[in-house]
């Protein structure tokens, strides 16, 4: 689990560090300033929704609020953005922010997994292999998503994968 979490924490702050380095972000925003997040997320924009979902996740820029973090995620996640998928379904399967889901959290990291996400692959993977939580077991589903995950270079997958 606190493997999960240690990759997790490592994609959200990638993304964040790919998204903040756009000329958009630099040219407007400022330290400490995150106006600009809040103005492009209010207008639609997926990825800075994203942004003020991580940053009320980590309490990063923003205070802590993991009701708000589950907010932006969704609005970025109904737009088809793979890593706000993948973080609803971190939190719907831990219950934070939301009320514990096992449906939830596997139809969000279905979402992501079918567009290529790797972690999400690799979680899909587990949940099939392990089954509970409202999932039946289901090895050769299982296989299959680390099988994907695996191929795209996951550590953790290829090691899971090598073990089955």
């Amino acid at each position: 689990m606190r493997m999960i979490k240690r990759v997790l924490t490592l994609i959200l702050v990638m993304g964040f560090i790919s998204i903040c380095s756009t000329q958009q972000v630099r040219a407007e925003s400022t330290d400490g300033d995150n106006s600009l997040f809040v103005s492009l997320a209010e207008q639609g924009d997926a990825n800075a929704q994203w942004v003020l979902g991580f940053m009320y996740l980590t309490g990063e820029g923003m205070p802590q609020d993991y009701k708000q973090a589950v907010n932006w995620f969704t609005k970025a996640a109904e737009q088809g953005f793979a890593m706000a998928q993948f973080n609803l379904g971190y939190m719907y399967k831990n219950g934070e922010g939301v009320s514990q889901d096992y449906t939830k959290a596997l139809d969000w990291y279905t979402k992501a997994a079918e567009q290529g996400f790797a972690k999400a692959q690799y979680n899909l993977g587990l949940i099939y292999i392990e089954g509970g939580e409202g999932t039946p077991q289901d090895y050769k589903k299982g296989l299959d998503w680390l099988t994907k995950a695996a191929e795209q270079g996951l550590a953790e997958a290829q090691a899971n994968w090598g073990i089955m």
